[in-house]
């Protein structure tokens, strides 16, 4: 039973990756005229993948890191309710250098998507 069960996870995990993957194929078909190279939709291919994984790594690695410090925060302000002004000033320092790591990863996939230094190596 249980083997079934995890191929019929697996078959499902297949099928969303591929479709996830293969949907940048069409948005980048898209813009290439009649008669012209695939080089310019497998580049664009290429950079949209890029640019969705590092957001994404991003903002798990923020998400991650504003998790953990609120947690040891409210651990801390349960052990010790008299300093909690100073535990949140700490934690929302900590919050907010851990946030700007998910805006480094957006501001990467934006040059990625937008103003790639790559472009013209590959596209002329």
């Amino acid at each position: 039973m249980s083997h079934k069960f995890g191929k019929k996870i697996l078959i499902g995990f297949t099928s969303i990756a591929v479709l996830l993957i293969a949907s940048p194929f069409v948005f980048a078909a898209e813009a290439i005229p009649a008669g012209e190279s695939y080089t310019k939709a497998i580049f664009a291919v290429g950079a949209m993948l890029a640019a969705g994984i590092a957001i994404g790594i991003g903002a798990v690695g923020a998400g991650l890191g504003i998790g953990n410090a609120a947690s040891g925060a409210c651990g801390a302000v349960g052990r010790n309710p008299g300093v909690q002004g100073k535990i949140m000033m700490t934690m929302l320092v900590g919050m907010a250098m851990a946030e700007s790591i998910a805006i480094y990863a957006l501001v990467v996939s934006l040059v990625l998507l937008y103003a790639n230094p790559y472009m013209r190596y590959f596209l002329g």
